[in-house]
């Protein structure tokens, strides 16, 4: 067992948990959606960090980083912008006019300082910022493959301090991308299996519920 600060309460939970398994072995009550526990989106469990022996806070996830003797734990709020970025797919024209849509939905993408916060802020280790720079050259398919594994925890947004929203910047890359190509085969397959009912999930399948 490893004891450590969890939203300021002491707890104790087995040294293989994660920060959410240990919240909740603790007899902790979850308040916002986490998706990974059926109640939500991924990436809303979002944390700052203290080890032992550290000054330093970190930015992490709690599904996926594990309990340390001595840490010091908090949940982050999903902060939301005042003013959001609003677009149709079907209203995009072709890929000649990535360059000018990406300027018009976007227009503070340009501005990055170059101050490293949004990678810094990143959970996954992403190169946000580069990622931000290939959008705005223009460079679609290399910026989507940075964001592949974003999963929209809105930390990056909330480091910038030119009020870039990287991560939907990256969602809109991507789905930019997913317009203008032939989708997969196999994706395509599995949708049509679902909707006519020939593929049924399985709700008792492991994984598929959230612990008890």
């Amino acid at each position: 067992m490893v004891r450590l600060s969890i939203e300021g309460r002491p707890i104790e939970a087995p040294a293989n948990c994660s920060i959410l398994q240990a919240f909740v072995h603790a007899g902790e009550t979850l308040v916002e959606g986490v998706g990974c526990m059926g109640q939500g989106v991924c990436g809303s469990c979002r944390v700052i960090v203290r080890r032992h022996g550290e000054q330093e806070v970190r930015t992490a996830l709690a599904c996926e980083t594990l309990v340390e003797d001595g840490m010091q734990v908090a949940f982050l709020d999903y902060f939301t912008e005042p003013e959001r970025h609003v677009y149709r797919m079907d209203a995009i024209g072709d890929s000649w006019d990535a360059l000018r849509t990406i300027s018009e939905i976007f227009p503070e993408a340009s501005h990055c300082r170059h101050c490293s916060g949004c990678d810094r802020a990143c959970p996954k280790g992403l190169d946000v910022q580069r990622g931000v720079n290939l959008a705005v050259e223009g460079n679609l398919s290399q910026s989507s493959h940075v964001f592949d594994e974003c999963v929209m925890c809105n930390l990056c947004t909330l480091a910038c301090p030119e009020h870039i929203r990287p991560n939907h910047l990256g969602l809109f890359v991507r789905r930019m991308i997913g317009s203008y190509s032939q989708r997969p085969a196999n994706l395509m397959r599995r949708l049509q299996q679902i909707e006519s009912g020939e593929m049924k999930i399985d709700f008792d399948a492991p994984g598929a519920r959230a612990p008890r």
